[in-house]
């Protein structure tokens, strides 16, 4: 990847806030810490925030806690268990820097590209969390085949020593959000 090629249109690299201001993704939701290059086929981000307790696709247990938090009443069942960050949160890793790298192919200036994730592929979850894994993550997502409406990648997600963590292909659909639901027809409240 080079991102010399890329520097005429969008920065070769950008911080959190960055990324934030290209992306349909807010507060929370923005995963991605840094965009490490991109050039037109392929884009590398970094990930710090997978072990932060308070991340937005932890999974809290049955009962919606965080995991641990039972406010000192000691109850030790399965739904204080730490569940942690599943492995399946990878796809929405990719699916973020998918976004990013349509944004910055748009150019400069370019608002955040509206869109959504068709489908994933040959997906391979390694480990069962990625709370644990040695950070920061590192996200390659390649891109396979598109156009301005629809773009495949190929993502692989690895620990800080390269460890493979997750990978698979994803396939997003841009410049179409979902319509909204359509108002329930029928009778009236009588």
């Amino acid at each position: 990847m080079n991102g010399a090629t890329a520097a005429g249109r969008a920065p070769a690299t950008l911080d959190h806030a960055g990324i934030a201001a290209r992306v349909p993704h807010s507060g929370a939701m923005c995963l991605l810490d840094r965009l490490l290059r991109w050039d037109a086929g392929a884009i590398e981000c970094s990930i710090s925030g997978h072990a932060d307790a308070r991340h937005p696709l932890r999974d809290r247990g049955a009962d919606g806690r965080a995991a641990g938090n039972d406010h000192g009443r000691g109850h030790g069942n399965d739904n204080d268990r730490d569940l942690g960050l599943p492995a399946s949160a990878a796809i929405e890793y990719a699916a973020q820097a998918m976004a990013l790298h349509a944004a910055l192919a748009a150019g400069a200036g370019a608002p955040p590209t509206p869109g959504f994730l068709a489908s994933a592929r040959g997906v391979q979850l390694h480990v069962r969390r990625l709370d644990t894994a040695k950070g920061p993550l590192s996200l390659l997502a390649e891109r396979l085949a598109g156009d301005e409406r629809q773009a495949m990648y190929r993502f692989a997600l690895r620990d800080a020593d390269g460890g493979a963590l997750a990978e698979g292909r994803a396939t997003v659909v841009l410049n179409s959000p979902l319509p909204a639901p359509a108002a329930p027809q029928g009778p009236g409240p009588r």
